[in-house]
Order: structure tokens, then C-alpha cells, then sequence
């Protein structure tokens, strides 16, 4: 087996997580249109940022 290659388990497993992170940024995404207060708003945007960013780093690796 190749380095890079996936088992099926590990792909399975890395999909399931890319969902996780995929669904968690849409809803702090949408939680922070709906807020009126400023600064919660901004602390969602920041949670969807990082969930954003590990969704990136998971797909990368497939």
C-alpha cells in the first residue's frame, strides 16, 4: 500500500468527520447571520472559521 493511500475504514472514518465539521460550520455560519449581539456573533464566526479550516485540512488529505 502506497503512503498516502486510505484504508476503507480510514476513508470512512475521514468522511464521516468531514460531515461533522461540514454540518458544524453551516450551523455557527447561520447561528451568527441570526444573532443581534456583536460579539457572540464575531465568537460563532470564529467557531465556523475553525471547523472551516479543519473540513480543509481533513479533505486534503483524500
Amino acid at each position: 500500500m502506497g503512503k498516502n493511500m486510505l484504508t476503507t475504514k480510514e476513508a470512512t472514518l475521514l468522511s464521516d468527520v468531514l460531515i461533522y465539521e461540514e454540518s458544524a460550520c453551516k450551523k455557527a455560519r447561520l447561528y451568527a447571520r441570526t444573532l443581534t449581539d456583536k460579539a457572540l456573533a464575531d465568537k460563532f464566526n470564529k467557531l465556523a472559521d475553525n471547523h472551516e479550516r479543519r473540513f480543509n485540512a481533513l479533505f486534503d488529505l483524500l
